[in-house]
């Protein structure tokens, strides 16, 4: 059966992936056939993704994975496990450093914007430790081969790379100092001068050697060995503060999920400083509503998704900040009693006017594993912006993020920055429960859009029954990021008929069409998982506006 984007619903009874590129959903399925396990798999699709998706991940960002297996379930209530792996800010990084430099705000681009250290190796390596104490049979150098391929060997630049390739070097050509081209990033992404072009072979020499020494020195070479030494002297050089010890010190943390129920299933995400919170507050003012009584794709539907959104919006801005410096209310903020209170606030005739929400752009990459034993990844990571900060450390090949980027500097100002803090982050990974199992396994990219579409996708797939490719097929918008810009405007794609958009534009609803399949809308995925019995059946899905692939067997 084909869908509105002619994609198939693939479908399996063993094990699926999905992932925003081909080559990594084949790199993840190859380890399930060997009979690795969802983390084995998960290793082997982030590794993949940052070589082949270089614009919105690397080794040099931040990434953030949730689990559930049967084995967690002695320890933990709702048989999950979840990990932070987002940086922390340098010891010597704080608000008197960054004032200093004469700073207004925290730059996007260049070496006095990667401030945090990156934690997505680290992220690999709690995976593999994981994964190895539930019995994984694979070597760390087995999962990271497929990778190492791709960046020694090429492959060639598909439709996402090449676009970013291009807007990235238009903006550079329109502002040279706010969007740099330096010679390590140049050299790789912007060959004899130009941007890349779908088609066209790109090997990474310098990032091959880099995957070689995590292979050989195992994933504390990125913290405390040849690789981190060459990653600190090359930021040392260049006036950046992050120094070998706040490399060394560096751990990703196992968290305590937060979860909410929707209807007849639990949603669970991460807790801050990720936004998965505020996935959540939306989803808990939904309950209050029939969804369903709405009718899929209503000016009624979509009025109550974007008033709910800017309502989890308000509560995000105002308290999401890292919880080891600052209280978050959470139990407050998803407690069904304060859900049913924010519902009351929706007035289907008229949309409420709030402050603009903060700007929160994003590139990055979200996949899904689910493996033969019903172990399920849902797995996030990122370089914040495309190219992150633009920056690549010399003879590493590995683009550094710009995730300090969403810190402030203004002194009373809850996500103000201060030495070894974790900034507001919009990585979130979504799974719902069903019966205490595995219903849906979900994510997609996009910044302020990520809570968005987790909530287009849970509305669509539960409360009106479609599967996974025919919701990520569904028309989009986005509530608060004008291209780039705070903004409380609505960007709506054009597939969203005109009556639809007109009649929210007389609620009071500032709609800006874009076209169809936009990629401001995000690369979203999901599978979903329907049992019968001791029978079940797995669903998939990729967004359209990826280059990805949904694969089972």
């Amino acid at each position: 059966m084909l869908t509105p984007s002619q994609r198939a619903n693939p479908m399996s009874c063993r094990a699926m992936v999905t992932s925003p590129h081909y080559l990594a959903t084949e790199a993840g399925l190859a380890i399930l056939r060997k009979g690795g396990n969802a983390l084995e798999s998960a290793i082997a699709m982030a590794s993949v993704l940052a070589v082949v998706y270089p614009h919105m991940c690397s080794l040099g960002g931040d990434a953030f994975w949730l689990m559930y297996s049967d084995r967690f379930l002695s320890s933990q209530p709702l048989g999950l496990k979840a990990v932070n792996a987002s940086g922390r800010s340098g010891a010597k990084v704080s608000l008197d450093y960054c004032t200093s430099l004469n700073a207004t705000a925290i730059p996007h681009r260049g070496y006095q914007a990667c401030l945090t250290v990156p934690g997505m190796v680290s992220a690999l390596e709690t995976a593999f430790t994981t994964s190895c104490a539930m019995g994984g049979k694979l070597s760390w150098s087995e999962l990271l081969e497929d990778a190492l391929f791709y960046a020694e060997e090429g492959m060639v630049v598909s439709t996402s790379l090449a676009c970013h390739s291009e807007n990235y070097f238009s903006e550079h050509r329109k502002a040279p100092r706010e969007v740099p081209l330096k010679k390590d990033l140049s050299s790789i992404f912007f060959p004899e001068g130009k941007p890349l072009r779908c088609g066209q072979l790109l090997r990474q020499k310098d990032l091959a050697r880099s995957l070689s020494l995590l292979m050989e020195e195992g994933p504390r070479s990125f913290y405390e060995g040849t690789l981190s030494q060459r990653l600190v002297r090359d930021l040392r050089k260049h006036g950046n503060p992050l120094t070998a010890d706040d490399f060394a010190n560096y751990r990703a943390s196992f968290v305590d999920p937060i979860s909410v129920s929707y209807r007849d299933t639990i949603a669970c995400n991460l807790p801050p400083n990720s936004q998965g919170m505020a996935s959540l507050e939306i989803l808990n003012i939904l309950n209050n509503f029939d969804v369903q009584s709405l009718g899929h794709g209503s000016a009624d539907y979509y009025h109550l998704l974007i008033e709910a959104t800017k309502l989890a919006f308000i509560d995000r801005d105002r308290y999401l900040a890292d919880p080891d410096f600052s209280d978050v209310p959470l139990i407050t903020l998803l407690s069904k009693d304060y859900g049913r209170e924010l519902a009351k606030d929706i007035d289907f005739k008229k949309a409420q006017n709030y402050a603009d929400a903060i700007d929160l752009s994003g590139d990055t990459v979200w996949f899904g594993v689910l493996d033969a034993q019903g172990n399920a990844v849902s797995w996030i990571q990122s370089l914040c912006y495309d190219f992150g900060a633009a920056i690549v450390p010399k003879e590493t090949g590995i683009i550094l993020h710009n995730r300090a980027s969403c810190f402030s500097l203004q002194p009373k100002h809850i996500n103000c920055i201060a030495p070894m803090k974790r900034p507001f982050h919009t990585l979130n990974p979504a799974l719902l429960l069903q019966k205490g199992r595995p219903l849906l396994i979900y994510g997609s990219m996009g910044g302020q859009g990520q809570p968005q579409t987790q909530t287009a996708l849970v509305t669509r797939i539960v409360d009106f029954g479609m599967l996974p490719q025919e919701a990520l097929d569904q028309p989009r918008w986005m509530y608060g990021q004008a291209f780039g810009k705070a903004s409380s405007d609505i960007q709506m794609e054009a597939r969203i008929a005109p009556a639809i958009r007109e009649e929210l534009a007389e609620r009071g609803h500032s709609i800006t069409e874009v076209s169809a399949y936009h990629d401001l809308m995000g690369h979203a995925g999901a599978l979903l998982i329907r049992r019968n019995g001791q029978d079940s059946v797995c669903y998939g899905g990729s967004d359209p506006r990826s280059d990805g692939l949904a694969l089972g067997f």
